[in-house]
């Protein structure tokens, strides 16, 4: 499918930047990452070095134990360590349990049973961090299990905490900037409009006036005269529409049923003579609604547009009103054209997409927008089928 080509500038050139931001962000979060993994490391190592004199020195003091020596130094070292978990274990007898909290818990008591379960149980956590550390009493070989410290887990999960802040702030930011600059370009998107309705009152107004001198004319066709009144009108209406742009819509009370029925009858005449039209009102009494007339024209008007073209200016294009379960309508335009496949179906009214040479792919993202937005309906492809036509519906 081809796109304008400015919308196709317009997307390269944000890819592009998406893309240099996206891996300038990828290099940050692996550096962070990295970094993080090195002090990791660094400080795993030393508690693994740090647990391994650990055990040396409960080897020397049990090897030792009874003997009249200096046991000092030995003591600071096993009294030290106050941050990583360990249990000692000697002929498969768990003991010697340091920094483990449940067991240091004065709400409970332990029975000896108890504790060794509950110690067997911590050993296999550990084994599943860390190798044991190997000692020997003798001829006697024993082991400390020992577990990551609790300030090793933190630094561990903190780049996550520390990405996930920037990450956060940064989308706040990016919010915040995007929505400014979507106010921005609405604004003159607005002021663009709304000259452009101002601009156009003057020479409508003139043509008014020509259209009704040329009815003074004896020989003039007056049926002329008036369908080029009609346009005139459409032109008028269509400048309103353009003047309104950026205002909640006004909304009068109108009925449904006519209002499709004049639009299909007016575009009839102005559309290719190849088209047959049908319009079956299938309401059984007047259908009331709060609408604003010109953009729901619009809307009608767009889709059939859109119809003709899908059919190249031949075929059959059918306006069917029926009344709903929940008390609304439905209003169904169905064409004879080339239908769409599922792909086209999921993105055709989306902004910048276009299926035709010449479409700035803005038509059906408007009649949404007017339908659901500003008369709380639905607009939809009720069905659609590539060689057998599309049904699109509108739901008021």
């Amino acid at each position: 499918m081809k796109q304008k080509q400015i919308f196709f500038d317009v997307y390269k050139n944000l890819s592009t930047r998406r893309l240099i931001i996206l891996s300038v962000l990828l290099l940050f979060v692996m550096g962070v990452l990295f970094y993080f993994n090195q002090i990791s490391k660094a400080l795993e190592e030393r508690e693994k070095a740090y647990v391994d004199l650990y055990a040396k020195a409960m080897a020397f003091l049990i090897e030792q134990s009874g003997e009249d020596c200096d046991y000092t130094f030995i003591a600071e070292v096993i009294q030290a360590n106050t941050t990583v978990p360990v249990i000692l274990s000697m002929g498969g007898i768990p003991n010697k349990p340091v920094n483990i909290p449940e067991l240091d818990d004065p709400g409970r008591s332990w029975t000896d049973e108890e504790k060794v379960r509950f110690l067997e149980e911590k050993i296999e956590e550990m084994k599943a961090q860390n190798e044991p550390i190997p000692f020997h009493v003798g001829e006697e070989q024993g082991f400390v299990y020992y577990a990551n410290s609790s300030t090793l887990k933190t630094l561990r999960f903190f780049p996550y905490i520390i990405l996930s802040t920037l990450f956060l702030f940064g989308g706040l930011a990016y919010i915040s900037y995007s929505s400014s600059r979507r106010a921005e370009q609405n604004r003159v998107w607005v002021g663009l409009a709304k000259e452009t309705a101002h601009q156009l009152g003057t020479p409508i107004s003139g043509l008014m006036g020509w259209i009704e001198v040329l009815k003074t004319y004896p020989d003039f066709d007056q049926s002329i005269g008036e369908e080029m009144m009609k346009d005139v009108h459409r032109l008028e209406t269509i400048t309103a529409r353009f003047s309104n742009i950026g205002s909640v819509p006004t909304k009068r009370s109108e009925n449904i049923g006519d209002l499709i029925e004049t639009t299909a009858e007016y575009l009839k005449k102005r559309i290719s003579t190849k088209i047959r039209w049908t319009v079956t009102n299938n309401l059984s009494e007047p259908y009331y609604r709060d609408v604003n007339r010109h953009l729901v024209e619009w809307v009608v008007e767009n889709i059939c547009k859109n119809a003709v073209d899908a059919m190249a200016g031949v075929g059959e294009l059918h306006i069917t009103l029926n009344r709903l379960p929940s008390k609304k309508i439905s209003i169904d335009i169905s064409d004879t054209g080339k239908g769409m496949s599922m792909a086209v179906q999921r993105n055709i009214f989306n902004a910048g997409y276009s299926t035709k040479k010449r479409g700035w792919g803005l038509g059906l993202t408007l009649a949404r927008r007017i339908i659901e937005t500003y008369h709380d309906g639905k607009l939809y492809v009720y069905r659609s089928e590539p060689g057998k036509g599309s049904t699109f519906r509108i739901i008021i």
